[in-house]
């Protein structure tokens, strides 16, 4: 494999279970080696069963996909060198948490002081050296999953493909087990393909993301790329919050239009994915990007705006607005801003600049 080649290759991929429905069409997708990389999307999107296929537990209908330049279709899933971990962690309940470890590597005829070294090696980055004796029916979620993590890596393989793997755990727990997974990618550069459809998640650990729908990769990008400039309807939504207003563009001028809301109002936006004059967008707008009562003036789009509900979240006050006739506009106002102290009712004024407001394909 050359220096430039990518680790692993999709190449015209396509999946069908019952010969019709392509539940994965035409893929083509590139790791680079040491990337971690996220597929993202709602249930049934395709990004489990790209997952599968990498793994060989699934077979491709059509097209190719090589490991280290090399084609894997064929090859069975204990061959390809893999490391994987799942939801249910998928470790032997009669096994210590050692003897757990040590299986793929007795599996791959290692002596058993090199065993006895790894196992240490891979439980020590885990922080649970001194586990080693416990059953996997005496640790908690996080340790059990730890675990799982560690029995992936201890064999250092050159890709790790993980299927939901914090799903199972409570909010705290699973923020904190994101962190470790992402530091251990760091620390080792081992290539990571994940799978989840909790965008925070993947916001949090990738280094790039792919958003599927309906077996189609809709965008593939950096983590801030993809929140701050999504290409698609489908993304703007899927990627956190977002204000959508359907409308009609009236006229454009380079990287400006001008687009006439459904319910009144007319708003400058800046045209990604939007046709001509006369054909219908979605407006896709950040709710932190609004400002509440800007200065006369400061902003191309301001609007008068009646406060219908605040919901105090720590950090910031979530605060839904009518603007423009619809009553679900909503505004993220800081915590430590000056307008933290508003009331329901209060009549105010909202604003954006042009490039916060996306012109994109029109959307149900």
């Amino acid at each position: 494999m050359s220096d430039n080649s990518p680790l692993v290759r999709f190449e015209q991929i396509q999946k069908s279970y019952d010969g019709e429905t392509l539940v994965v069409k035409n893929l083509n997708l590139d790791v680079a080696t040491g990337e971690f990389l996220t597929m993202l999307g709602p249930s049934g999107s395709g990004k489990t069963t790209c997952l599968m296929m990498l793994a060989g537990f699934e077979p491709a209908t059509h097209g190719e996909i090589f490991l280290k330049d090399q084609p894997i279709n064929r090859v069975p899933p204990h061959k390809r060198g893999i490391g994987m971990v799942f939801q249910n962690y998928a470790l032997f309940p009669h096994m210590t948490v050692a003897e757990n470890l040590s299986f793929p590597l007795e599996v791959r005829k290692m002596d058993k002081e090199e065993r006895e070294t790894r196992v240490k090696r891979a439980l020590d980055m885990v922080q649970l050296g001194a586990f080693g004796d416990r059953r996997p029916a005496q640790l908690s979620g996080g340790q059990a999953q730890r675990v799982a993590v560690a029995r992936a890596l201890v064999f250092d393989p050159d890709l790790v493909l993980m299927d939901e793997p914090l799903g199972a755990l409570d909010k705290n727990l699973r923020e904190q087990m994101q962190y470790e997974i992402k530091h251990i990618h760091e620390n080792l550069g081992v290539t990571v393909v994940y799978v989840t459809h909790d965008q925070s998640e993947a916001l949090t650990m990738s280094n790039r993301i792919a958003v599927f729908n309906d077996g189609v990769i809709q965008q593939l990008a950096p983590p801030a790329d993809l929140y701050e400039r999504p290409e698609n309807a489908f993304v703007a939504n899927f990627i956190g919050e977002n204000n959508r207003l359907l409308g009609k563009v009236v006229s454009r001028d380079g990287d400006q239009c001008q687009v006439e809301i459904e319910n009144g109002g007319m708003i400058i936006a800046n045209p990604i994915a939007c046709g001509e004059n006369g054909s219908r967008t979605t407006l896709s707008l950040r709710p932190e990007r609004v400002t509440v009562n800007p200065v006369a003036g400061s902003q191309p789009n301001i609007f008068s705006a009646q406060v219908e509900e605040l919901i105090y979240l720590g950090d910031h006050i979530r605060t839904r607005v009518t603007v423009c006739g619809h009553d679900d506009f909503i505004v993220k106002i800081p915590n430590s801003s000056e307008h933290a102290s508003l009331h329901v009712g209060d009549d105010i004024t909202v604003g954006w600049n042009i490039e916060d407001c996306r012109a994109l394909d029109p959307s149900d």
